[in-house]
């Protein structure tokens, strides 16, 4: 869990660091703007963005149930964050596992990439869809619900 968690600590430090640099040279507006980007920066690509990870077992039970979309994902991940923010309110629907939070998870993610750990990583029905355009993702999203 930790490991999600070293960006966003590292854009912390980075924006602490300019902005104290700033305040010295007597900018103290340059200051709260560069803590304040940075601050932003740091939330999105925490795990605060993405909704509630739950355990692969639990995401394939439950799609298994309801029929929604598994998306396997990984904190800092660009690809990811662009899937997460283009589907809006309804990304809340799919099941999201952290793959760096459940090694079972990761395990999935290699075994339907060629042993490369690519996300997002997308599962409908039981067939897996590498980094899948946003809007397909949202298609599915409208069939399960």
């Amino acid at each position: 869990m930790m490991r999600a968690w070293i960006l966003p600590m590292l854009l912390v430090l980075c924006g602490s660091a300019l902005a104290a640099g700033r305040i010295v040279s007597g900018a103290p507006g340059a200051a709260t703007a560069i803590v304040l980007a940075f601050a932003l920066l740091a939330g999105v690509n925490s795990p605060l963005v993405f909704p509630k990870s739950i355990g692969v077992l639990e995401a394939q039970r439950r799609s298994a149930v309801d029929g929604r979309p598994v998306v396997f994902w990984r904190p800092g991940c660009q690809y990811c964050l662009r899937l997460r923010i283009r589907l809006g309110r309804k990304a809340r629907q799919a099941h999201w596992v952290d793959i760096w939070r459940d090694p079972a998870a990761a395990a999935v993610v290699r075994a339907a990439n060629d042993g490369d750990e690519t996300v997002p990583t997308v599962v409908v029905a039981g067939e897996a869809h590498t980094n899948p355009d946003p809007a397909w993702v949202r298609e599915q999203l409208g069939r399960s619900a």
